[in-house]
């Protein structure tokens, strides 16, 4: 029986779709499988009224989906940008169902956004924006049944915001149904470096795994922000020479290698965070751009998606990628750099140690014990380099790359428990 394919005019959730299907097809997927996985759960659209600092009222588009929960409670951060929409919002959580699934935590996929432009609204618009859009979804969230996070313009403020409010309607203190909080107020010890520290923990195994010596070496980090920063330093105190990192300001460049911790720290005292004046003994600056076309073993981009796509793709010449940022690559450069032979770890693999943060940190809240630092990276590393092992000894057993491997893996593992669970008549 032939399935017949959803359309969208969201491109993003065309493409999720698209990827979707060819995975499905590659494997062999039962065709009620894809018809049940092909669709999301639950869709919620809220309005927003909102009272702004000037006295008049403006209403505001919200959005929840819910795409799996064959796995267990949705997971997916929420974020604030002008450009949120709802298929938007229900590509990005049919993305976070293969992300969770990947990354073997018993989550589903779930996002959410509310229209706004946050640059225009003040602290209280903020505010008053968050506590109403809690209050609308707050029938459909909670820690068994959808548990959201911080996105795009959201952080652990919000996240406060959402938790009180949740809890004030409930007549409880709901510290589970909201992730990415403060250390303080139900926070985790050990979150904020927690994606660095994981893509760093895939290229290590990279390198493990083609049998090469960290301490000789070289990588080049892309982007120089929370996650390219820990990114650098975690594979710096591994004995990797990072030998450029870089940021808006420009390249940084040093052939002897950088050193990270002394360069965290100046951004740190920069109000900005910027690396700008940053100096070492033997530093080259250039424009930010050149750090992609380096001769390194390995590049890691970890700041804006599309950074290498086909207009730039040929001049790449690091024998491997790790993504650390979300698409860092294109479809097209993908196809330029396959036939090089470049090892490419996809991003939802590199870049899973924030929702595996996340997992951890509402663990802890459902148990109202906390862990120390040190805990919560060791169990990180533990998870991150099982399923870097899973992803490539399916990749070299199905002789595909991968990314295709990765979202293999991640299919069969949801398809599974849909096939375990059944459909409910």
């Amino acid at each position: 029986m032939a399935v017949k394919r959803r359309t969208s005019q969201d491109v993003l959730l065309s493409t999720a779709l698209e990827n979707f299907y060819n995975a499905a097809e590659e494997m062999g997927l039962e065709d009620d499988l894809v018809e049940i996985l092909s669709r999301s759960e639950r869709r919620v659209c809220v309005s927003i009224p909102v009272e702004m600092d000037d006295g008049s009222v403006r209403v505001f588009d919200g959005y929840r989906v819910v795409h799996s929960s064959a796995l267990g409670p949705a997971k997916g951060g929420i974020r604030f940008h002008p450009q949120v929409s709802i298929d938007e919002t229900e590509a990005l959580a049919f993305m976070m169902t293969w992300k969770c699934s990947l990354a073997g935590i018993p989550y589903g996929g779930g996002k959410g956004g509310v229209c706004c432009e946050p640059l225009e609204l003040s602290l209280k618009e903020k505010e008053r924006i968050t506590r109403t859009f809690a209050a609308r979804i707050e029938p459909f969230v909670g820690a068994w049944t959808d548990v959201p996070a911080p996105d795009v313009n959201t952080g652990a403020q919000e996240m406060v915001w959402f938790m009180d409010t949740i809890s004030k309607i409930r007549g409880q203190l709901e510290p589970a149904v909201f992730t990415g909080k403060p250390v303080p107020l139900w926070g985790s010890k050990g979150r904020n470096a927690a994606t660095g520290l994981g893509v760093a923990t895939c290229a290590l195994e990279l390198l493990r795994v083609l049998g090469k010596d960290p301490k000789d070496t070289t990588v080049a980090v892309q982007g120089f922000g929370n996650v390219g920063s820990f990114t650098a330093k975690f594979l710096h105190d591994a004995g990797v020479k990072v030998v450029a990192i870089c940021d808006i300001t420009g390249t940084y460049y040093c052939k002897d290698g950088i050193d990270v911790n002394k360069a965290m720290e100046h951004t740190q005292k920069n109000p900005k965070r910027l690396l700008e004046g940053y100096t070492q003994p033997g530093l080259e600056k250039s424009d930010p751009n050149d750090l992609l076309y380096l001769d390194v073993d390995v590049l890691l981009p970890c700041a804006m998606e599309g950074a290498i796509n086909k207009s730039n793709a040929d001049k790449v010449k690091a024998k491997h990628i790790v993504e650390g940022a979300n698409g860092p690559l294109t479809p097209e450069a993908d196809e330029i750099l396959r036939p090089k032979g470049i090892y490419i770890v996809p991003d939802f693999l590199a870049n899973s140690g924030g929702v595996i943060g996340s997992y951890f940190e509402w663990c802890q809240n459902l148990a109202g014990f906390f862990w120390s630092e040190e805990e919560y990276n060791q169990r990180l590393t533990s998870i991150m380099k099982s399923n870097f092992q899973r992803v490539w000894e399916y990749s070299k057993e199905k002789k595909v790359e991968m990314r295709r491997a990765a979202f293999m893996v991640a299919i069969k593992r949801v398809a599974d428990a849909v096939k375990m669970r059944g459909v409910f008549l």
